[in-house]
């Protein structure tokens, strides 16, 4: 469990930042925020580092999630190059949420729904446009992403809590590694058996792999799936892949392919057939993820 912590983890900081050397190459840098550990909720993990872009308007904001198998990770992991999007007056928020096996889905994604509800809440406090807000992120992070891009708005009008009345509503999504799917028939059917029988599902649902043909298990697999969501409304995405393209080996390790093509190639097939704007690149394609990812947040929260 803990090498596949540590391989979880490598692979988000890689697909985002595009490694150290990338981040060395561009010239970016990671620069301090003007708050940093501020709360957006009470738990200890309901974290966020804040970057306003110097601007007499309000500014775009994209959220940043970190990968990490949901067991794992840390909001240090956003990649330099996104300091980038600060030159063009758009401001950066990143966040922590709380973790397996401590809680389970949807936990993960409502916290992340809720610092983006935060920022909302505190919009004309911050110089935010809140009708400008993307979200990027890495293996969990670009899961999460999309769950909140996809899912119908979780706004509560009539909710005490203030944060919770604000919308959860997304311009766009620039994710790495993403997985379009949680449900591990589903991947099984996209990928293989291997990557449906990755460790970090068991603690992401809190069930048993002895659980997983339950009625209740197969419902609760369908409701944490981003693509479940997905309608003609929805914001457009930005899908990068790296881990090897092909069939996954029918023995290989557990966990091999999560990260797979497979789940943004299925993903844009169900997005084109929406006419909801969908672009899947690959390294081996020569994409830069770095810069791609920023023309991507600069076309679609730069234009009111």
């Amino acid at each position: 469990m803990r090498r596949s912590v540590l391989v979880v983890a490598f692979l988000a900081a890689v697909f985002l930042a595009g490694g150290p050397v990338l981040a060395q190459r561009a010239g970016a840098k990671k620069i301090a925020p003007q708050m940093a550990d501020a709360h957006y909720g009470p738990h200890a993990r309901q974290v966020f580092d804040l970057w306003q872009a110097e601007s007499d308007t309000p500014t775009p904001l994209v959220v940043y999630i970190h990968g990490g198998g949901f067991h794992a990770g840390d909001k240090s992991s956003i990649p330099a190059t996104l300091f980038r999007l600060l030159e063009k007056k758009i401001s950066l928020m990143a966040i922590h949420y709380r973790l397996s096996p401590e809680v389970a889905a949807p936990t993960h994604f409502m916290d992340c729904a809720r610092a983006i509800q935060f920022a909302r809440l505190h919009a004309k406090e911050w110089n935010i446009d809140p009708e400008r807000i993307g979200a990027i992120g890495g293996s969990a992070g670009a899961g999460t992403s999309l769950w909140i891009g996809f899912h119908d708005d979780l706004a509560k009008p009539e909710d005490p809590d203030p944060v919770l009345r604000q919308s959860t509503r997304l311009s766009c999504m620039a994710v790495m590694g993403a997985q379009s799917s949680y449900d591990p028939h589903v991947i099984r059917e996209w990928v293989g058996d291997a990557a449906a029988r990755h460790p970090a599902l068991e603690g992401f649902y809190g069930i048993k792999t002895s659980e997983i043909e339950t009625e209740g298990a197969r419902a609760k697999f369908r409701e944490m799936s981003p693509i479940t969501y997905l309608t003609k409304d929805d914001p457009p995405v930005y899908a990068f892949y790296n881990e090897p393209r092909g069939p996954v080996a029918a023995d290989a390790r557990p966990g091999t392919g999560i990260h797979h093509i497979n789940f943004g190639l299925k993903l844009k097939e169900r997005m084109d057939e929406l006419e909801v704007e969908c672009t899947v690149r690959h390294s081996d394609e020569g994409a830069n993820v770095g810069a791609e990812a920023n023309a991507f947040f600069e076309k679609y929260l730069l234009k009111k």
